[in-house]
């Protein structure tokens, strides 16, 4: 499969006619056919139904169009910002994130990096933590914002703060009864849902962490793969579920209350590479102190139990 099948299946589903989407690809119907014949071959599904007139996609067919303009708006991206730091018009700044860090402070991060920086191409990738370190490492991004601790002395790791865990819960179970915060203990028993599923480890490993070292025993643990799923799935009564304090912004018709216990935190981690002199690391590292300094709602004693005092 190559880039230029994805092209050639994205003008077939697009024109819904082979002829006019040869005519607009300047080749002849054959060799389109052809190509688009390899590609069910190689996926091993029909994509394109040809006895409808006009031509119909499968399901198959439209999950693989969807996925083609993704990959093909993607790599469009990349040729651009690579023309732009060539002619020396911008510099590009990668930045990992996983999804919760959107909930506490990331945003106003990235409003004060474009203010101060508008030249600066700042390119955002959802990427979980265990993703982040090789990422790093090969140059894909250039800082990553994540959940884990990690030993690995190539990646300078500064752990921002440490957020509290709240528990989702349904309104109508006994236990969002008050507002207190709840004690791990309590949760024995419970069907438990948790996030991500994959890939491990996660910080579904750091929760499950949590109840072990303190013997509590779920009845059940669902694994899903986001935190979306995960709070839809409690507001339908199949569980509870941990979360990040600052996430508890999400749904509103559900009860949450603070997991207490020393150990009941989830780390918000920076991390780049080491020696890595750029101005742009910098930067953010200065910003991060000043939004820091500001004292926003996110990182209060509500939501956190420790502040990093330095970067």
């Amino acid at each position: 499969m190559d880039l230029r099948q994805l092209r050639y299946f994205v003008a077939v589903a697009r024109e819904r006619n082979f002829t006019r989407a040869a005519d607009l690809l300047h080749i002849a119907q054959p060799p389109l056919s052809r190509q688009i014949q390899l590609l069910e071959a190689e996926l091993g599904v029909e994509l394109v139904i040809r006895s409808s007139r006009p031509l119909r996609l499968t399901e198959a067919g439209r999950v693989f169009y969807e996925q083609s303009l993704q990959i093909l708006g993607r790599v469009e991206q990349m040729k651009e910002a690579t023309r732009r730091v060539g002619l020396n018009q911008n510099s590009v700044m990668s930045i990992g994130f996983v999804a919760s860090t959107l909930y506490g402070g990331l945003p106003a991060l990235v409003r004060k990096l474009r203010h101060q920086a508008p030249q600066l191409d700042i390119q955002l990738l959802e990427m979980m933590s265990v993703h982040q370190l090789p990422a790093l490492k090969e140059g894909r991004i250039d800082m990553g914002f994540g959940r884990l601790r990690h030993s690995d002395p190539a990646i300078v790791s500064t752990v921002l703060r440490e957020e509290r865990l709240a528990v989702a819960i349904p309104e109508g179970s006994p236990l969002a009864a008050t507002g207190d915060p709840l004690s791990p203990e309590e949760l024995t028993g419970e069907k438990l849902i948790v996030y991500p599923r994959a890939p491990r480890p996660s910080f579904a490993d750091q929760i499950l962490n949590i109840l072990l070292d303190r013997d509590v025993r779920p009845a059940d643990i669902q694994e899903v793969s986001e935190i979306q799923t995960a709070l839809g799935l409690v507001a339908a009564e199949a569980g509870l579920c941990i979360v990040p304090s600052s996430a508890r912004k999400l749904r509103s018709d559900l009860h949450y209350r603070l997991l207490s216990g020393d150990r009941a935190t989830s780390p918000i981690v920076l991390s780049h590479r080491a020696g890595d002199a750029s101005p742009h690391v910098e930067l953010v590292k200065r910003l991060l102190q000043e939004l820091y300094r500001e004292n926003p709602p996110w990182l209060g004693p509500e939501h956190n139990v420790t502040v990093s005092q330095s970067l």
